[in-house]
């Protein structure tokens, strides 16, 4: 079976307010996987960002045993932060380029709300 990894952003009231990643890319050996580092430091990047450049509050779920499941989200009291706005969209367009140039690894699922 071919492993993937999935991501979908989360919407509420028309506002990006997170995303959820689940699966793997297995695209290469351990250590060598580009997708999968390309993924992280997106994500890591954008939690960092939206936690000291944004000073915006967030949950963040993750599986730290077995990885393959991250899922980041605005409090209510964030949703409209326009520098974690800004730090969203930019996760989005740079995951979205991922997912264009390794299709095979990667697929954006439709928006939750």
């Amino acid at each position: 079976m071919i492993q993937m990894i999935k991501v979908s952003f989360i919407y509420k009231e028309n506002q990006l307010t997170g995303f959820e990643l689940k699966g793997h890319a297995e695209s290469g050996e351990y250590g060598q996987d580009i997708v999968c580092a390309a993924v992280s430091v997106l994500s890591i990047s954008t939690v960092n960002g939206l936690e000291q450049l944004a000073k915006a509050d967030i949950r963040v779920d993750s599986n730290e045993q077995e990885g393959g499941f991250m899922q980041v989200e605005l409090a209510e009291s964030a949703i409209g932060n326009a520098a974690a706005q800004l730090l969203l969209a930019n996760f989005k367009l740079g995951i979205s380029d991922v997912a264009i140039s390794y299709s095979d690894y990667i697929k954006i699922m439709k928006d939750k709300s």
